[in-house]
């Protein structure tokens, strides 16, 4: 295919023959088999590994049938494993494809946005400022364009790039300032930042602190379950001089040990969380930000598009030539030279919205359009602190150069040729509007007797030709937004570069606390740091600020032990949302940059997004507290069957082998990572205050009712197999009674662990089909059991009469029931006793 610049871009066709020729624009790690990678993962478990040498032992001692349900077994337990790990894999790839960057192309001739891996070579891609580029080409047009190409050379500074001078532009690059147009000649593993990554690992996101907990009390099972196998199988032994019985009987320990359950409940919860999420328009990049939502205790907002609608409208223009102001509601026209250089000083394509409404009142205003006829021959992109920036134009005559400037008003003035007694005028005119709410811009001119452009637009002297003031109302329902953070007990603090004034304004209609200290971009950064590490206790509003300014905050949150949620757009924010705890990027009119840096993206720019994104992050933790509670309190009475008639010398000590701790995970893991990751909101979950990240419940105060729980099963249990041993029963019907009974009681704790507070006389009344949906089959496997011949011998049982079954349903009751007493008096005390 030739690569021919072409203003109309490819064609469907002429797309579809790229890709056969030269591929998609996708690295070789992004092809990976989702299902491969699940099905290794399974394939790793211990689990799967013990299932594995427990079958082909029986198979080895000849006997089949207990080998073919070891068999049917493994095919059970994994097929379970991968339906919640595919899914969850599934939920997590397009939840990856949705944060994923898309790319302007031209298409025939037509302005189009596509997923950059839907980039072809022969494309034509636009580049703007804080666009991260998406595949390798060459420049045919570019005005201004500067790029940072640190990603691939370790340089940070940028360069400036042409089709005349250092034509090449790489995936991966940062676009700093400028725009230019690129025809693309290389995608996906062609690039030179595809040639790179190939030869590295995926940068591994870190841990949360609850998965590192949940990780080491995996480890510390493992390790019990290890020593607990070798230790069983020589005790077994020695007492009956069968190896093979010893070792399995050891198996049967180690598979009761494994709580493989829990690392498969948390990674099912947080990667369907996440998915939940995007339903409600909030695109969760790594599925382990969920959980840290939860914790959120500070969020730091910006004003415009966050609070406000983002719809700026110039309400009023204050002409300074005149002295005089004009409404734009008024029949009369606005000035039209101090418009037409506030024209000329914007982008020639406008995508900020004061830009866009500047072009529209010019369109709609001036008499002779002079856009067709000039072309923009240089640009000193927004910069300094407070920023303005400059634009000169030149007409196709030639005969007339335009030098524009707009930005904040005090750093246009400081550039004027106006005397101090005017400046300080305009500037208290500024304060004046900005202390209504309003956006204020400050507007110049310069003379074009110019051989060469000045290094800085700092170094012109402008003709100071007024004020364009911007209506930007605020968010309908966000005062209501900001007071359901308050009441979750998370604060709230502005960090805006507009005038404090106007941050007042906005932040009073906002429902923001207005009666602390103000601090300015300025006094932060000279600020010391232990200075402003306690300022921004009590300050809510933060103003002028720039990146540097904005990072130095975050860091001091962090460094008081707050958990940090920032919100931010554009280039400059990027820093401090890398840097926060969650950073928090706009959907529609974010930056590349800023969704790159960004833990999770706000689809519609709605920030009540995050009320529901923090709720769902609470609920989430709240649930996967309440299944690893369950895990904790089954595995207990599983484990204590195994190994307690073994070490207190009953005449009977096979009370289950592997097929009985088999079929109780196949009911145990389907409970726990899916009923329980169903569960709703509990009611009060947004009033509570928000818990400290390093806050574990994989402790022995945390997981006391829990052990108290599966002691009580454990004895309910064994307590009745012991009276129906002493009373001469057959070993059958003593297994019978045990099984039946911690069935009986898993059904009960199902219904009991929904909550740790309230009665299971309300949470039986929470919508989740699947709780009445588990306990049904697991009454119909009780059934099976107690009346199906075949189904009693595979687990080698004895039928038992109705009433001995009713007696297993009533010992199980009174084994888990006593926990209604516990939380009747957490209700009435309030005392955290659980």
């Amino acid at each position: 295919m030739e690569n021919t610049p072409s203003d109309q871009g490819l064609s469907p066709a002429q797309v579809k023959q790229s890709r056969l020729q030269h591929g998609s624009n996708i690295t070789q790690s992004e092809k990976r088999s989702v299902f491969g990678d699940v099905l290794w993962g399974i394939v790793k478990e211990p689990m799967f590994l013990l299932l594995l040498i427990t079958c082909i032992i029986y198979f080895a001692l000849g006997q089949y049938q207990d080998g073919i349900i070891m068999l049917a077994a493994i095919c059970l337990v994994s097929g379970i494993s991968i339906f919640q790990d595919y899914r969850s894999a599934n939920a997590v790839k397009a939840l990856n494809k949705l944060a994923s960057p898309r790319a302007k192309l031209i298409r025939e001739g037509k302005l189009t946005q596509v997923p950059s891996e839907e980039i072809v070579v022969g494309d034509i891609l636009l580049l703007e400022e804080g666009i991260i580029i998406q595949a390798d080409g060459e420049l045919i047009v570019s005005n201004d364009l500067s790029i940072n190409e640190s990603v691939l050379t370790g340089e940070a500074f940028s360069i400036a790039k042409s089709p005349e001078n250092d034509r090449l532009v790489y995936k991966g690059s940062l676009v700093t300032s400028g725009a230019g147009k690129v025809l693309v000649t290389a995608v996906g593993p062609a690039t030179r930042f595809g040639k790179i990554g190939a030869s590295l690992q995926e940068v591994a996101v870190e841990k949360t602190p609850l998965q590192q907990q949940i990780r080491r009390f995996v480890k510390l099972m493992v390790m019990a379950g290890i020593v607990a196998f070798v230790i069983v199988i020589g005790f077994n032994y020695s007492l009956s001089g069968d190896l093979n019985a010893a070792f399995l009987q050891g198996l049967t320990l180690a598979m009761s040990i494994l709580p493989e359950e829990i690392p498969v409940a948390f990674t099912t919860f947080l990667a369907l969380g996440a998915y939940r999420l995007l339903k409600r328009k909030v695109i969760v990049k790594q599925p382990q930000y969920v959980e840290t939502l939860g914790t959120a205790t500070v969020i730091c907002v910006d004003k415009t598009g966050t609070l406000t609608q983002n719809k700026m409208k110039i309400v009023a223009l204050y002409d300074a030539k005149a002295d005089n102001e004009v409404s734009v509601n008024d029949k009369e026209l606005p000035p039209a030279e101090l418009l037409e250089y506030a024209m000329w000083s914007s982008e020639t394509t406008p995508f900020d919205p004061m830009e866009k409404a500047i072009h529209a009142l010019y369109e709609a205003t001036t008499k002779t359009d002079l856009r067709p006829v000039f072309t923009q021959v240089h640009e000193y992109p927004l910069g300094g602190v407070p920023p303005m920036m400059t634009h000169v134009f030149r007409n196709d005559a030639g005969s007339r150069t335009v030098i524009a400037v707009k930005g904040a008003p005090e750093a246009v003035l400081k550039c004027s040729d106006l005397d101090e007694k005017k400046r300080k005028f305009f500037l208290e005119k500024n304060q004046e509007y900005a202390s209504k709410g309003f956006r204020v811009l400050g507007v110049g001119k310069a003379d074009g007797n110019y051989e060469s452009w000045p290094a800085k637009q700092e170094d012109f002297t402008f003709q100071f030709l007024g004020l364009l003031v911007f209506e930007d109302p605020i968010k309908p329902g966000i005062a209501q937004t900001i007071q359901s953070f308050r009441k979750a007990g998370i604060q709230v603090k502005m960090i805006t570069g507009d005038y404090s004034g106007t941050a007042l304004a906005i932040a009073g209609q906002a429902g923001l606390d207005t009666g602390g200290d103000i601090l300015t971009g300025e006094e932060v950064k000279s600020m010391p740091t232990e200075t402003l590490q306690q300022k921004v206790k009590t300050t809510s509003i933060f103003v002028r600020m720039f990146p540097e300014a904005k990072l130095k905050i975050v860091n001091a949150l962090k460094a008081n032990g707050e958990i940090v949620a920032m919100t931010g757009d554009g280039v400059n924010d990027a820093p401090a949302l890398k840097a926060a705890h969650i950073g928090i990027a706009m959907g529609n009119r974010g930056s590349e940059v800023a969704k790159n840096a960004a833990s999770l993206i706000l689809a519609n720019d709605e920030l009540d997004g995050m009320t529901d994104a923090i709720a769902l992050g609470r609920k989430i933790y709240d649930n996967l507290k309440k299944a690893i509670r369950y895990i904790i309190s089954i595995h207990i009475p599983i484990i204590s069957i195994v190994t307690i008639p073994l070490l207190l010398h009953w005449s009977f000590t096979d009370i289950f082998f592997p097929v009985h701790v088999i079929f109780l995970e196949l009911i145990m893991g389907p409970t726990c990572s899916i009923i329980y990751e169903n569960e709703p909101v509990e009611k009060g979950i947004m009033d509570q205050p928000p818990r400290k990240i390093s806050y574990s419940f994989l402790n022995f105060r945390q997981l006391f009712l829990s052990i108290l729980q599966g002691l009580a099963i454990t004895i309910g249990c064994l307590g009745l197999g012991y009276h129906y041993l002493q009373a001469g029963e057959a070993p059958e019907t003593v297994r019978t009674v045990i099984f039946i009974t911690l069935l009986f009681c898993n059904i009960f704790l199902t219904q009991l662990n929904r909550s740790f507070i309230y009665s299971v006389f309300q949470t039986i009344r929470y919508r989740n089909i699947l709780v009445p949906l588990v306990a049904l089959v697991t009454l119909l496997f009780i059934v099976c059991l107690l009346y199906v011949p075949a189904v009693r011998e595979l687990f080698s049982l004895n039928k038992i009469s109705s009433a001995m079954a009713g007696v297993c349903a009533m010992v199980a009751l009174a084994s888990t029931f006593w926990v209604e007493i516990v939380k009747f008096f957490y209700r009435k005390t309030r005392r955290s006793v659980i």
